[in-house]
């Protein structure tokens, strides 16, 4: 768990943090400006199109961040109907969030590559944000509510399919999601065994501009 470093491991554990908060904040405010171009007010009413963590950060997300190393943002709230298109707006909302993530991982391998940063900082630090990042990303696009991937799952699917799979993750969506987390045998959940193999693949990808 991640407070255990603060005492094992200062440095590292407020490296960590950051990274951590930086990618969540990102991310939900990426979903906030989607929506706010997109022709809905209800983010920038709610403060929710700033850069500042604390309109981003959930209390209980935040305790689980520390406490399990894994933890969410507030849900950025919008109004599909001040939208033209509800269905592939919402979509775009949804993807701009693990889109974001994927942008700033790029960002970085490129600038650490550019600059000779590596030579500066520790190059796990370079890693750990590039890896959450992605993870984050790849995490977010799994399509099964309330994950941003169920949105794009909907806008793809078929009309007639897209209204049956959206009534399913109404109703089942949450628990499909928490079985999916739940370890199973060798201490790995499935949804880790599902998207690890592409989180490698992408940070491995991004390694070749550092």
């Amino acid at each position: 768990m991640i407070l255990s470093l603060l005492f094992s491991s200062p440095v590292a554990f407020f490296i960590l943090t950051g990274a951590l908060l930086i990618a969540l904040t990102i991310h939900e405010f990426s979903h906030a400006w989607m929506a706010d171009r997109l022709g809905d007010p209800t983010p920038r009413y709610q403060d929710r199109v700033t850069l500042d963590p604390r309109a981003h950060l959930d209390p209980l997300g935040t305790a689980a961040l520390l406490l399990i190393g894994f933890g969410w943002g507030k849900p950025v709230q919008f109004d599909p109907y001040n939208l033209k298109d509800p269905v592939k707006d919402s979509a775009l909302i949804a993807l701009a969030g693990p889109a974001s993530n994927l942008l700033l991982a790029l960002g970085v391998s490129i600038l650490s590559g550019a600059t000779n940063l590596l030579t500066l900082i520790n190059p796990e630090i370079v890693f750990t944000v590039v890896f959450i990042n992605v993870m984050l990303a790849i995490f977010n696009l799994v399509p099964v509510f309330p994950l941003d991937g169920s949105k794009i799952a909907m806008a793809l699917l078929p009309k007639q399919l897209s209204y049956e799979y959206e009534s399913f993750m109404q109703h089942y969506g949450t628990y499909v999601l928490l079985i999916l987390l739940i370890p199973w045998s060798g201490g790995r959940s499935p949804i880790s065994l599902l998207i690890m193999p592409i989180i490698t693949s992408v940070v491995q990808t991004l390694s070749v501009f550092w």
